[in-house]
């Protein structure tokens, strides 16, 4: 696949989101083989610490039959549980991401662009069980336990077609959603980069590297005053960019040098955007500059 195939694969991938307060958003859902390997890698860890148990049980309880029901408890309870656990744990911390989707690059976020809650990831990964681990354990706990005939090879059959329509799913949709994604109202992005509309993004990206503003500087201002600056450097009023300029370098305490008003706007403007569409996508939208949230 050549560069320009894979860049016209990104754009199929990108999504509009507009907020309520009119500031439209670039977001790129992930790619099914990105999930997929995201899968991938996180089954390994909770493989290779689920083996790790194992063989710590076999250490400490020997070769006796405690040991064997250690061993069953944990690949039939404690798998159960860790896995379970692990993709919780991980997509309600501040990244939404577990190891594998930090590994290829994404995260989990709502699609209205709201605050994460434990409800959604709770109901993302409970259909996991049933779209995916539930039916694979039912298929190998069968020829495991040394079963067989016509209703096994059914159940088996009927496991397995189960499972094809649920991993096939985000095949077939322009969101790549799976059914846990569905009914919880997510989906799973590229990790958001500081993407502007293009004429905006071009200026400010052009003058950013000599201007330095800290975490601190960008949290003056929310959505309100970013569009009321965007306002500004559209309409291109010297008088009103000196005035703008002025206020905001007096108010987050800012030394412009020899820098021209408007490259100072342009900047901050990329700057402070960046930072707020990051933070919306972690479900934390700053309303204006008195929205302490």
């Amino acid at each position: 696949m050549t560069a320009v195939d894979i860049t016209a694969e990104a754009r199929k991938r990108q999504r509009s989101l507009v907020t309520p307060e009119g500031i439209d958003l670039r977001l790129e859902i992930a790619s099914v083989g990105q999930r997929l390997g995201a899968l991938i890698i996180d089954m390994m860890i909770i493989l290779g610490v689920t083996l790790v148990f194992t063989i710590a049980a076999g250490f400490v309880f020997g070769s006796t039959a405690r040991a064997g029901e250690m061993i069953a408890v944990i690949w039939l309870l404690g798998v159960f549980l860790l896995r379970n656990g692990y993709f919780l744990g991980f997509e309600m911390s501040a990244r939404a991401a577990t190891p594998g989707k930090r590994a290829m690059g994404l995260r989990v976020a709502t699609r209205d662009g709201g605050r994460l809650r434990f409800e959604a990831i709770f109901t993302r990964n409970v259909l996991r069980e049933l779209e995916l681990f539930l039916p694979l354990s039912v298929m190998l706990a069968r020829p495991l336990s040394g079963g067989g005939g016509d209703i096994d090879g059914w159940i088996y059959i009927l496991g397995l077609i189960w499972c094809a329509v649920f991993v096939l799913l985000p095949l077939f949709n322009a969101d790549k959603l799976r059914a846990g994604d569905l009914v919880a109202g997510t989906w799973v992005l590229r990790t958001p980069k500081q993407k502007l509309l293009r004429d905006m993004a071009d200026d400010g990206a052009a003058h950013q590297p000599n201007f330095a503003f800290t975490p601190a500087q960008l949290d003056a201002y929310g959505v309100k005053e970013l569009q009321v600056l965007e306002q500004v450097l559209r309409t291109v009023d010297k008088p009103t960019v000196r005035a703008v300029a002025d206020r905001i370098a007096a108010k987050i305490g800012y030394a412009r040098g020899d820098a021209s008003d408007l490259e100072f706007l342009r900047a901050y403007y990329h700057a402070i955007r960046g930072r707020l569409e990051s933070r919306l996508l972690m479900g934390r939208r700053r309303k204006d500059k008195f929205d302490l949230s």
